[in-house]
Parts: structure tokens; C-alpha cells; sequence
């Protein structure tokens, strides 16, 4: 009797933990989620983060607290997402630099390849910008190169922090032009690296359209050329440096991503709410109006972009080297 007593017990205790299972699942996300950052606010990193976290807290009915965490050319902040407790409480901005370049040049690092980390969702691309002073004599992009050309490693472009895209960017353009532009890198992001440039401690810089926006709009720089294949939208005057006959875009590729582990309902939940965000049509009015270009992919769609970015890094590496 007592053996018949205890096995109902026993039915009665894995019915309710079955039951219950889904119902804790569902509770996700109970408390508030972490957005972190891996670069200083005021660059265009910024904007994009933020609208995004605002959106997705609207899409999970939760607080989202975006944290910037810079330093390491975005490695500090990238590290601390993937070394996070896989809960789904703390995610974050990252990038193909990031994920894809420093892996390759740091050994240290903690994700070598996407198996390290859960990919969650590609946002944009943005392509870089030179942009010099709105009284540069640099005219033209050919002007810029011919300058460089005649004074190896004295042409200034300032950069976002070193071996970040906007620095890799000119390094990939120094290889097809056949020229030695020295990068100036500054920890402070773009919006460092754009006081340099009003301070005249440099020719150009290399970044992008959210970070100097209003200044072209204020008439104190000017966009010289963008990284793109043709005109870039945003700046339709500056020439495209593929039509000005250098192949060269790399853009900055940005995505969300977590620790890997995440229990599969609430990465469901979460992979679920940040592709209706991109895929909003609010988020690709805010991409256009601040000249981006949308790039939504899922997790195993961001894993293969990152897997090519990463033989893209590793045939520019292998150039710096030689150059150095």
C-alpha cells in the first residue's frame, strides 16, 4: 500500500514540475536586462544601441539599461557580455571587428570563433567616411592619395581606438592604393577622434555618419569620400571610393549578441523580440536617418558573416605584416 501511495506521489510531483517548467520560461525576462556597450558614449555606436534597447524593452515589456563598457578596441565590453551568466539578463553591442579581427591579433581573448558566443541578431552596416576640414585642401579623395603618395606615413587620419573598423578600413585602402596613411587611433571613440580633426591635430578622420552629422550640417567639415560601392545616401556629394576606382568598403558590421548557454526558451524569447525590432519598420526609418544600412540576420546567418569577416581580417593582417 505504501508503495502504491508513494508512486502517486511521485506522478503527482513530475506533473506538477512538467506544468510548471513552461510557466517559469514564460516569466522571462523577470527582472532588468543589461545592454552593454563596448565603446564611450558620443559616437555612432551610441544612437544605434540605445534605439535598440528602447525598442526591445518596449517588445519584452522589460527595463533595458544600457551600460558603456569601452576599452580594448570594444574587447573590455565584448568580454564582459560573453563571460556574463548565460540568463539572457545581459547582452550586448558588438561588431566584426570585434568578434572577427581582434580574435586573430589578441590570444588572450576569451571567443576565438561564434562557438564562444551566442549570436543573437545582426543589426547594420555602416560604411566609413573620410571627412576633413570644412577648409582642407584636400579636394578630392585623389587629392588626399596624391598627398600621401608624395609624403609616405605624414598624411593624419585619426581613428576610433587602434585595429578598430574605421582604423582597418585605411589600412585596406592603403594596401589597394598602394599608399602609407598613418592611422591616429584615440580611446575616446569618434567623437575623439573628431576633435582632433577640428584641432587640426590631423588631416582627416575615419568614421562615420552619426558621429559627424551635425557637423557637416553646421558647415565646419566636410565628407570627402565614403566607403561605399556607389553614392552614399546620406552624404550624396562625397565621392565613393569604389566608383573613384579603389575596392575597398569594409564596413562596420554591427550585431547583439550573449553568453552562450542561454536556456533555448528564453533564447527563443529573446532572438524572437530583437528580429521584430530590426526587421520594425520605426527601426529602419531611425537606420536611413542616420545612414545605415540594414543588415538583419538571425543567429546562424550572423555566425557565417562573422566566419567570413574573419579570412577578410586574416588576408589584411597578413598585408600589415609584410608592410611592417
Amino acid at each position: 500500500m505504501s508503495i502504491i501511495h508513494f508512486s502517486a506521489r511521485t506522478i503527482t510531483l513530475l506533473l506538477t514540475a512538467l506544468i510548471a517548467a513552461p510557466s517559469f520560461a514564460q516569466t522571462y525576462p523577470s527582472r532588468d536586462i543589461t545592454f552593454i556597450v563596448p565603446y564611450n558614449p558620443g559616437g555612432s555606436t551610441d544612437p544605434l544601441s540605445r534605439q535598440f534597447s528602447t525598442q526591445l524593452a518596449k517588445e519584452l515589456n522589460a527595463t533595458v539599461n544600457v551600460e558603456n563598457k569601452p576599452g580594448g578596441s570594444a574587447t573590455i565590453g565584448v568580454g564582459q557580455v560573453i563571460r556574463a551568466k548565460p540568463d539572457g539578463y545581459t547582452i550586448g553591442l558588438s561588431s566584426n571587428s570585434s568578434l572577427a579581427y581582434q580574435p586573430l591579433v589578441n590570444k588572450a581573448l576569451a571567443w576565438k570563433s561564434p562557438a564562444d558566443y551566442q549570436s543573437i541578431v545582426s543589426l547594420v552596416d555602416i560604411p566609413a567616411i573620410i571627412t576633413v576640414k570644412a577648409d582642407s585642401p584636400y579636394k578630392t579623395l585623389e587629392d588626399l592619395l596624391d598627398a600621401a603618395r608624395k609624403n609616405p606615413g605624414k598624411i593624419r587620419i585619426a581613428v576610433s581606438g587602434y585595429r578598430t573598423a574605421p582604423d582597418l578600413v585605411i589600412q585596406e585602402l592603403n594596401k589597394v592604393a598602394k599608399v602609407r596613411i598613418a592611422t591616429v587611433p584615440f580611446t575616446g571613440g569618434g567623437g575623439e577622434a573628431l576633435v582632433a580633426l577640428l584641432g587640426g591635430r590631423v588631416e582627416a578622420t575615419s568614421g562615420y555618419a552619426p558621429t559627424v552629422r551635425s557637423h557637416v550640417d553646421a558647415g565646419t567639415v566636410r565628407v570627402l569620400a565614403s566607403f561605399s560601392k556607389g553614392k552614399y545616401a546620406q552624404f550624396p556629394n562625397a565621392e565613393s571610393v569604389v566608383q573613384a576606382g579603389y575596392n575597398v568598403t569594409l564596413p562596420a558590421d554591427y550585431g547583439v549578441i550573449a553568453p552562450k548557454g542561454i536556456p533555448k526558451e528564453t533564447l527563443d524569447k529573446l532572438v524572437t523580440a530583437s528580429l521584430k525590432v530590426a526587421n520594425s519598420k520605426e527601426f529602419a526609418e531611425f537606420a536611413h536617418k542616420m545612414g545605415m544600412i540594414l543588415d538583419v540576420r538571425g543567429p546562424k546567418e550572423m555566425d557565417q558573416e562573422m566566419i567570413d569577416y574573419k579570412q577578410t581580417f586574416a588576408n589584411l593582417i597578413e598585408f600589415m605584416n609584410k608592410k611592417e
